[in-house]
This record gives C-alpha cells, sequence and structure tokens, in this order.
C-alpha cells in the first residue's frame, strides 16, 4: 500500500476514534481498559476481562492491514474485520475498524450493522455507495480515494466497484461489535427456513422462484 494510503488510512483511525458516533452504542467503560479474555466460558455481553496484570502492550496491537484481502470469490470482496474478537484490547471501548478490499466489479451486497453507525473512506480507487432510509429513499454517491461516507445505524447499505481496478476502503464502527445481517442470506438463507408462503406473498414471487433462491448457496462478508 502506498505510503498516501497509509495516510488517509491513518486519518480514518484517528477520526473514528474522536467522532461522536464511536460511541452512540456501546456503553462506557468504568475502568481504563478490559482487554477481551476470549478463551473464557463465561457469557456475557461482550467479553470477560483478561486479568490486567497479564496484560501487555500486544495486546493493543493489530497487525496486517496492509495485507489485501482475498477476493477471489463470488462477490469479487472481502472484508477483514477488525472486531474485538479479532483484536482483544478493543473490548469496552466502543469502536471497531474494518479493511474492504473488492476486485474490479466487486460488490459488498446490502445488508446492515444492527448495533453501529459506519463510516467508511476510501484508501483506493473508486467506489459506489449508498444507504437505504426508512421511508425507502435511496442514497447513494461515487467515491473517489479520500472520500467519506456514512451509513447510518441499522439502514440497509451496499458498496460497488465499478471501477477497473482494485478498491480498498477502511470503515469504523461505533460498537465493539457491530453485527451485521446480509439481507439475502437472512431472508433466503435462514435456518430453518422461512415460510413459502410468507416469502411467496411478501415478495411477490411464485413457489418455484422462492424454492430456487431459498437452494442458493449465499455467502457473505461476514
Amino acid at each position: 500500500m502506498a505510503a498516501h494510503q497509509l495516510i488517509l488510512l491513518l486519518l480514518a483511525l484517528i477520526a473514528s476514534s474522536f467522532s461522536p458516533a464511536a460511541f452512540a452504542a456501546d456503553p462506557n467503560q468504568l475502568q481504563d481498559f478490559c482487554v477481551a479474555d476470549t478463551n473464557s466460558n463465561i457469557i456475557v455481553n461482550g467479553f470477560v476481562c483478561k486479568n490486567p496484570n497479564l496484560v501487555t502492550e500486544n495486546d493493543f496491537l493489530y497487525r496486517g492491514l496492509n495485507r489485501p484481502g482475498n477476493t477471489a470469490n463470488r462477490l469479487g470482496s472481502n472484508v477483514t474485520l477488525v472486531f474485538a474478537q479479532q483484536f482483544p484490547g478493543l473490548n469496552t471501548l466502543g469502536v471497531a475498524g474494518a479493511r474492504l478490499d473488492f476486485a474490479a466489479g466487486g460488490v459488498n451486497p446490502p445488508h446492515t450493522h444492527p448495533r453501529a453507525t459506519e463510516l467508511l473512506v476510501v484508501i483506493k480507487g473508486t467506489l459506489y455507495a449508498g444507504f437505504v432510509a426508512s421511508t425507502n429513499k435511496l442514497y447513494t454517491k461515487v467515491l473517489y480515494e479520500g472520500d467519506a461516507f456514512i451509513f447510518p445505524q441499522g439502514l440497509i447499505h451496499f458498496q460497488f466497484n465499478y471501477g477497473k481496478t482494485d478498491a480498498v476502503a477502511w470503515a469504523s464502527f461505533g460498537s465493539q461489535n457491530p453485527g451485521r445481517v446480509d439481507i439475502a442470506n437472512a431472508v433466503f438463507g435462514a435456518k430453518p427456513p422461512v415460510s413459502l408462503y410468507l416469502l411467496e406473498k411478501s415478495f411477490q414471487l411464485d413457489e418455484k422462484t422462492v424454492e430456487l433462491l431459498q437452494a442458493k448457496l449465499w455467502i457473505t462478508n461476514s
């Protein structure tokens, strides 16, 4: 990744750290930090804290964001998650991130994050991105290198690389675990499956079409 692209990534990280949206979903921490103990079997809302006496500088370090994700799939895209599960030092701090890689023509399909607003910054290439408001109005924009775009919490949104070269973006979230619901996968790939009759009536489709959609192997970027 070129030096100017790394600078854009760093600016995106800094902006997300000071953004009010960064603390919109998760409660404030009650101590300086609570590095996640991902090996604990105790179930809590988030992760159990690692013994602070065992915490080191490495718990606050995440490496590898300079490496492109594998886009050799049907979506032509890849999302490298930097959530508390992957980066234990984020636990209770109310932020998370992700690197998004797109091949030419690649898409990040319509999805929602039920627990977080997303701030997207384009590092390389050109993306067509947008979201649908609760009024069914579509808000879209062509994003170029250095542009930022907000996807409000819980709203359906997407990104599409219609350029002829690869594209890279960084996403910041206002939660350590934003969650992700892919629309097509949730509706037609649910296990056990959603009622055929319900889907036929809701989407005005015939039974054969619904069965065909439910039989597909839906892939996601989560």
